[in-house]
């Protein structure tokens, strides 16, 4: 009872601390950095008044609150005590990562919070939302002040020159570490400093937590990956909890740590900090694991040279079916995710593939609240029936099953790297590309394969569902990696007359016969681009295809009435 009491304690701390601000002087994200790595000159930057977008409470309002509270009676009281940990330490991921995101948040953070203007409620949502002041669907735009984003996030000095990009991108010093933050020494010179160090006391703190989880769970994968973890928040070296993250293998599980590099819109090098907290459904996730043993059939029949295919690349990814309880950190700024596929280490795909995890509750939401009610404004009248729930979370799932397929690790000219590195600063929307093309190619292969794991129609409700799908995405904005890799999907394939616009009802639909040959060849393209490190063609595909046609946007017009996206409401952890 005394265990429970205390746990209650520091959440409530937690709570209190990370509110929208606070009383003067108040820390919500800094208490969390080693003190000498603080941001400087932040407390006179919002002395003023803050100016704020015309439009607060219609951009607020594109985000539908959703409630998002699990069944958890099938967990035991120590299980719930697990989940009570684990969502205090992902709460602190939450905060990690507002500081990556943004400079000087905690004294925004307070000006947001003083702030008396009648837009008051929408803007401290909003904030809450994007987690800082730019709009993460229209291009960074900022929505309080003029101030652009910087490229880099936080993670690098924002008074950066020339030559200090050319000194991180030549990976001088570790500058180009996927877990260190660059800032400047005492002489000005840019420093690489490792997340254990510029993070050590809310790294600490989650780390304690993680500890006081694996004490108390039952399941050894779950507490061989909660101590393996907890000793590489404090060491940076993440491989080992990695692999033991792969053989997880309990109802209660938790994804936690620094991850995908889109916050890093400079270079794609630094990993942002997030956290999902779940509970698995064993049966639908064994239902799917068959799926797994189709990956090597699939890389072998990749439209690409067999020279670079990844035939030796570990296969056994695991699928899992959760239930979200709690997110925090990358994935809860700005979009939802509904599914991931990690790790993104490519020693650790090398060696055991990488996992599936599809979020059903959250995939559920968007369904109802957003692709079905777009489907019926965009789609012809004799194709919008073919869209549907089953086809959204089958591609979902083979989205994710195509990260791990394809180019990965690479050999240039003697010099180990990956596409990644090479890919810089367009590996993120390409490889989004990429997984979501590849996704749908999957599935019609197998399908055309005479494989049975799909129902009836799929060859032409996927499709269907597909480009309904690329509406709710491109929504996102095309300056964001997935809105943007949407965009150059959309294009190619209307340029390929693989889709088609109706002038006179307005709506889209699919040319079957045209569909698999354009998604083929779309798919080589990439595959090749990424196979060969081909950085100018990267960006040669994005500068030709991400952009808004008239077609499109005037359809977008068309949505304005349907939520962009959802705001989770955890009921379970109403506070956090």
């Amino acid at each position: 009872m005394l265990r429970n009491w205390s746990i209650a304690l520091l959440v409530l701390a937690i709570v209190l601390a990370a509110g929208c601000g606070g009383g003067e002087g108040d820390e919500v994200v800094n208490r969390w950095i080693a003190p000498r790595w603080t941001d400087q000159g932040c407390e006179d930057r919002y002395e003023e008044p803050l100016t704020t977008a015309e439009d607060m409470a219609g951009r607020a309002e594109a985000y539908a609150r959703v409630d998002i509270t699990p069944d958890l009676s099938v967990l035991d009281a120590t299980q719930k005590q697990v989940l009570d940990e684990l969502v205090a330490a992902g709460s602190i991921m939450d905060d990690l990562f507002r500081v990556q995101a943004t400079p000087c948040y905690d004294a925004l953070a307070r000006a947001v919070a003083d702030h008396r203007g009648e837009d008051r409620a929408a803007l401290q949502r909003y904030f809450a939302i994007n987690m800082g002041p730019w709009d993460r669907r229209m291009h960074h735009e900022p929505f309080i002040g003029d101030q652009e984003r910087p490229e880099g996030a936080n993670f690098y000095p924002t008074d950066m020159t020339r030559a200090d990009r050319d000194k991180i991108a030549s990976g001088e010093a570790d500058l180009d570490g996927l877990f260190t933050m660059v800032r400047r020494d005492a002489d000005g010179d840019l420093v690489a400093v490792p997340y254990s160090d510029f993070f050590g006391p809310g790294l600490a703190q989650a780390a304690t937590h993680l500890r006081n989880a694996a004490e108390l769970t039952e399941n050894e994968s779950l507490r061989a990956f909660l101590e393996a973890r907890a000793t590489a928040f404090e060491t940076d070296d993440y491989y080992e909890s990695d692999m033991l993250w792969m053989d997880l293998d309990s109802v209660v599980e938790v994804t936690i740590g620094p991850y995908e590099v889109y916050e890093d819109g400079l270079f794609g090098y630094k990993a942002a900090f997030e956290a999902f907290v779940t509970v698995t459904d064993p049966e639908q996730s064994a239902q799917l694991a068959s799926y797994k043993d189709e990956l090597p059939w699939l890389e072998a029949n990749l439209p690409l040279p067999d020279e670079d295919k990844n035939l030796d690349r570990g296969a056994e990814s695991p699928i899992r079916v959760v239930d979200l309880v709690y997110s925090g950190g990358d994935t809860r700024a700005g979009i939802q995710t509904i599914a991931f596929n990690l790790p993104n280490d490519e020693r650790v795909r090398e060696a055991k593939g990488s996992k599936k995890v599809l979020l059903r509750n959250v995939m559920n939401a968007k369904f109802e609240q957003i692709l079905a009610p777009i489907a019926q404004v965009v789609i012809a009248d004799d194709q919008v029936d073919l869209v549907n729930a089953e086809s959204f979370f089958m591609h979902t799932l083979w989205h994710e099953m195509s990260h791990g397929l394809g180019p990965g690790k690479l050999v240039i000219d003697g010099r180990e790297t990956e596409v990644r590195l090479e890919l810089k600063d367009t590996y993120s929307t390409i490889e989004e590309v990429k997984a979501d093309v590849m996704g749908m190619w999957d599935i019609l292969k197998l399908d055309a394969a005479g494989r049975d794991y799909f129902a009836a129609g799929i060859d032409r409700k996927q499709p269907v569902t597909f480009l309904a799908g690329m509406f709710r995405s491109v929504r996102f904005g095309i300056n964001e990696a997935h809105g943007q890799a949407n965009a150059i999907q959309f294009n190619y394939l209307l340029d390929k007359g693989a889709i088609a616009h109706d002038p006179e009802t307005g709506r889209f639909h699919v040319n079957f016969d045209r569909f698999l040959p354009a998604i083929e060849l779309l798919l080589n393209e990439i595959l090749v681009m990424q196979a060969e490190a081909d950085y100018a063609a990267a960006e040669a595909m994005i500068a030709t295809y991400a952009h808004m046609p008239d077609v499109l946007a005037d359809a977008l017009a068309k949505l304005d009435a349907i939520p962009v996206d959802i705001q989770p409401q955890f009921g379970h952890y109403p506070d956090m």
